[in-house]
């Protein structure tokens, strides 16, 4: 299986599993009846896709164990499993409408805490292709909070979930199989800080939810399972994000201000308002292009890319030094197209598809999977992860042509886009353009952004019909060369994670 230290490698071959694995019963039973639950299911990480996984699991099993190589104090603090929680984070429309059905109550109780909630329409000022986009009532209500403040609300609420329970400080080091290598039938899993020897836990079902780091292709591999293909989008985004105090008043009160990247200029931002009267602005530039980091540089840099950038970062209180992350690349793993695949294992999250964080898609769609492994869990157990993965392609097929049809839209982006994506990009600066007084069409739009509405609704022809008569090219606010900006890679510490 995967390589294990030699010493570890004997213990495996010693480790008894508990108790045999037997297939499960279906329908799966209510989630008011404990005693007619499942056995066990173990979640190979603990971040909000591991979390989202959890509940739903909580429904169908007696217990369910997280299992997390991060140690993390329990308080809303960026962790370093998740490297680009200190940076902005978004939660579309969707996503939000799946966490409060998952967890009733949560974005009441997040505003209570100091979040904001508002319409992402209305609220919000969205600069795409030289255009601002026109403000409306669009019924999106977005959620303004920071990733470590909703994470800490999600895990708070899984761990008081009757037979859950999150671990930390444990990594994974592998899958537990049967003889036949057909089933998983747990994790191999040590003490992060003790580093101690390998530990068999048994399991009916294994959720990895590791992120884009994960395992499972090469433990898949060495099972002699085929792995997965892989569709990558090379983008090297470089981050510089810092956080000043919010006033009253300042950026028209407004609960985000999105700067979009185009094949003009690699550079896009976003100003966003959290918890604590805060903003936290994160500058992003494509290709080997870095933000600066320092105050001036950051200052002159927000200040060539929109009004609002330009007043908050030259006139609101700076609240940190800020910090640099980087993302080299979006990451799809096929999983749906393998014709084999062990029972009792499902993979799911970042590990399936790790999308640039630009578009603000991932916690998302990790949402959106969470409903669908309860969909497959209602239906049994037998093949729970082919028709799983069948189940989530076409989820994520639709932010994966978004953003990987952008990205490959920008001059310096490896890989040719097909005809029809260059037709679509192009229809969609041009109605971006038709957008800046249409607010209908702009509420259109961010539906299809925000995974409420599918794209081939803004081609309905009367959409259509006002795109090619509004639709006009203008310069882009955004100026080519950034100034204080430069084409040097950052040097980095640590390579952040991705779970």
């Amino acid at each position: 299986m995967c390589a294990l230290p030699t010493e570890w490698a004997r213990e495996v071959g010693r480790i008894r599993w508990d108790r045999p694995v037997r297939p499960a019963a279906h329908p799966a039973p209510s989630p008011t009846t404990r005693s007619s639950r499942r056995g066990h299911a173990v979640v190979i990480g603990a971040s909000l896709a591991g979390l989202l996984a959890a509940r739903v699991l909580s429904e169908s099993y007696a217990k369910v164990t997280l299992l997390d190589r991060d140690i993390w104090a329990d308080s809303a603090q960026p962790r370093g499993g998740v490297p680009q929680g200190s940076h902005a984070h978004a939660l579309l429309a969707r996503g939000r409408e799946v966490l409060e059905e998952l967890f009733p109550g949560l974005t009441d109780d997040l505003v209570q805490s100091g979040a904001v909630a508002d319409d992402l329409q209305q609220q919000c000022r969205w600069y795409f292709s030289g255009s601002i986009l026109a403000s409306g009532a669009s019924g999106l209500q977005g959620l303004a909070v920071s990733r470590p403040a909703l994470e800490d609300a999600v895990r708070c609420r899984v761990r008081a979930l009757p037979g859950v329970r999150i671990e930390t400080g444990i990594a994974v080091r592998d899958l537990g199989v049967d003889s036949s290598a057909r089933r998983v039938i747990g994790v191999v899993a040590n003490d992060v800080a003790t580093d101690g020897p390998p530990v068999g836990r048994s399991a009916d079902l294994v959720i990895d939810a590791s992120g884009r780091n994960s395992r499972a292709p090469a433990w898949l591999d060495e099972l002699g399972y085929e792995s997965p293909q892989v569709d990558q989008v090379r983008v090297d985004v470089c981050y510089a994000t810092r956080h000043f105090r919010r006033t009253p008043g300042s950026a028209g009160d407004a609960l985000a201000v999105v700067v979009g990247a185009s094949p003009d200029s690699p550079w896009g931002g976003a100003l966003i308002r959290q918890e604590g009267e805060r903003w936290i602005f994160t500058i992003g530039g494509y290709h080997g292009e870095r933000p600066p980091l320092d105050l001036d540089g950051f200052r002159s840099c927000a200040a060539a890319l929109a009004p609002e950038f330009a007043e908050v970062a030259g006139t609101a209180e700076p609240l940190d030094d800020g910090k640099y992350f980087r993302f080299p690349a979006s990451t799809r793993r096929r999983y749906e197209r393998l014709s084999r695949f062990p029972e009792g294992f499902v993979v799911m999250g970042d590990a399936v598809c790790s999308f640039n964080p630009v578009y603000g898609q991932g916690m998302t769609v990790s949402a959106v999977e969470a409903l669908a492994l309860r969909r497959c869990l209602d239906a049994g157990t037998a093949r729970i992860g082919s028709r799983f993965f069948d189940e989530i392609a076409s989820a994520v097929d639709v932010p994966w042509q978004i953003a990987a049809g952008a990205d490959l839209d920008l001059p310096d982006t490896p890989g040719e886009p097909s005809l029809p994506t260059r037709l679509i990009n192009r229809y969609i600066v041009r109605l971006h353009q038709a957008a800046g007084d249409d607010a209908e069409l702009a509420g259109a739009f961010l539906r299809v952004t925000n995974l409420m509405a599918p794209p081939p609704s803004l081609l309905r022809p009367d959409r259509m019909l006002r795109v090619l008569l509004k639709g006009r090219r203008r310069r882009q606010p955004v100026s080519d060369r950034v100034p204080g900006a430069t084409s040097v890679a950052p040097t980095w510490d640590v390579e952040p994670s991705g779970r």
